[in-house]
């Protein structure tokens, strides 16, 4: 107590600059990296001495690594460095709720997915626990640090101190390099939790690889139709869909009361590539799992003159180049007085008309959907849907019981059943047809399991609720039968869908194509 009070006594009075980094570095771990701490106590031996080691060596290397940096800002500018670290302390408080909410990790991944987020889905997560987090956090240390009275020092101890605080920092990465194979090997994990610097470095690093993808895609070589038959291919990109929750797959609640009861329906096991949107719908559409930027699949049978429509009411697509680009207001006009305004219902309303409308025979519809996006998973559905309760109701998703969460998400579920077996229904009415409807999901879910929510998980170590998805197909009678294949990816979608248009491609590769 004695401590305490010496301590908040030295606080109030004017206070050396290297005593103030030094209360600010302790206070950025204290506050805002107990969920580091855990990851590395859960995964060493903190009882031996090596473990001891490491967990030690990382507190210390942290509290003079945070001070080292905060030193150096304030020495350069005093109104700077009160401005960056109250923008460190509201930043931290964010994302520690986040990281505490939903097991998140901010790498640079998630940062994509942060950045790409839309005003109503980052507004679906907002709660009251977010407001105190800042206020408690993030604010009033804030306030402190704009009212400290700090004493800047003279630049001989300015560059003494930095001088044997670098040293003290090499000297501590040196005497443990023997487990630089430890760090390494869970350097993800460990850089997506330290604050402040997984954001403040995975943001430019984020920015610099979108600027590098951004790059002029690379064509790819030109394709011909091989015939004039009347075909059409309507690709549903699932949002957060994982096949354990479809009955189709065994799940034991029956949440495709629809499809299992249509013709002609085949689903496979399938994988995505990646646990987040971005990624994941780059992977659907490209002829190949690559970092390269090539040509997707509308835009390339939009340029070898196929009719392509690309209706969306999510985000996070690579570019797309064709005419026909529908999003949410051009979908939400066409549905103003409509009771599923709002819902992905709103990807069908007109389809029928648009398919007719075709000069051209060979037609791809793309509809990417947001059915199952968290945390409101109870929105994303008519309340006619709402065939399993309770349901969860919270952004908190931790908050929620089990069942309440996994009602809620089965309930996206059978709403996703529905959808596609109104597209089905759809394709039937125009005979004149060939017609398919693939239904694939760019990434899965997690739904508490491991204490994981949503997805975004690095796949290195993402858990198969994050990326064991649905691959679902319906064909029309007479015209193509599937493979027996099994554990398909999202690679199979761009030379399956070639197949069924006849369009002849360089690209084309027989062994990713789910028809015979």
């Amino acid at each position: 107590m004695q401590l305490l009070r010496c301590i908040s006594q030295r606080l109030r009075d004017e206070i050396p600059l290297t005593f103030f980094v030094g209360v600010m570095s302790f206070l950025t771990i204290v506050l805002f990296n107990i969920p580091f701490f855990r990851f590395v106590l859960d995964n060493v031996d903190y009882k031996s001495l090596n473990g001891l080691i490491i967990v030690i060596g990382l507190v210390i290397m942290m509290l003079i690594a945070n001070a080292f940096v905060y030193y150096l800002i304030f020495y350069i500018s005093n109104i700077v460095g009160r401005i960056l670290l109250s923008i460190f302390f509201v930043a931290n408080s964010i994302a520690i709720y986040f990281i505490n909410t939903y097991n998140i990790i901010l790498d640079e991944s998630m940062i994509g997915n942060v950045l790409n987020t839309n005003y109503s889905e980052a507004s679906s997560f907002f709660s009251f626990s977010i407001v105190l987090y800042v206020l408690l956090i993030g604010v009033l240390p804030s306030i402190y640090v704009f009212k400290a009275k700090i004493i800047k020092e003279t630049w001989r101890r300015f560059i003494k101190r930095s001088f044997i605080a670098l040293v003290f920092i090499l000297v501590m990465i040196f005497a443990n390099a023997s487990n630089w194979l430890w760090i390494d090997k869970y350097s993800q994990q460990l850089g997506g939790l330290v604050m402040p610097w997984s954001y403040s470095v995975n943001i430019p690093l984020h920015y610099i690889h979108k600027y590098q993808s951004n790059r002029q895609e690379i064509l790819l070589p030109d394709a011909t139709v091989k015939d004039n038959e009347k075909a059409i291919v309507v690709l549903v990109i699932g949002e957060s869909a994982r096949s354990m929750n479809f009955s189709l797959y065994g799940y034991h609640k029956n949440t495709n009361p629809l499809l299992s009861k249509t013709e002609n329906i085949f689903h496979f096991p399938a994988t995505s590539c990646a646990t987040y949107t971005t990624a994941g719908v780059k992977c659907i559409l490209e002829h190949q799992n690559t970092n390269e930027l090539y040509e997707i699949l509308p835009n390339y049978l939009y340029r070898n003159n196929i009719y392509v429509v690309w209706r969306s009411v999510n985000w996070g697509e690579p570019p797309i180049r064709v005419a026909k680009y529908q999003n949410y207001d051009y979908l939400s006009n066409l549905c103003h007085d409509d009771d599923f305004l709002g819902y992905d219902e709103m990807l069908l309303k007109g389809l029928r008309e648009e398919i007719t409308s075709s000069d051209k025979n060979k037609i791809l519809i793309v509809l990417h959907t947001s059915t199952s996006h968290g945390p409101s998973y109870n929105k994303k559905y008519p309340p006619k849907f709402e065939i399993f309760k309770p349901v969860c109701s919270s952004v908190e998703l931790s908050k929620c019981t089990s069942e309440e969460l996994i009602n809620a998400y089965d309930n996206t579920i059978v709403y996703t059943d529905y959808i596609l077996h109104r597209i089905i229904e759809e394709l039937k009415a125009l005979p004149e047809y060939h017609s398919t409807m693939i239904f694939v999901s760019d990434h899965g879910e997690s739904l508490g399991e491991k204490n994981l929510y949503m997805h975004g998980v690095p796949m290195s170590f993402a858990p198969k609720e994050q990326y064991e998805i649905p691959f679902i197909v319906w064909v029309s009678e007479g015209y193509k039968t599937l493979k027996p294949l099994d554990n398909l990816s999202q690679g199979h979608v761009f030379h399956s869908i070639l197949n069924f248009l006849s369009v002849e491609s360089p690209v084309y590769n027989e062994e990713l194509n789910v028809f015979k």
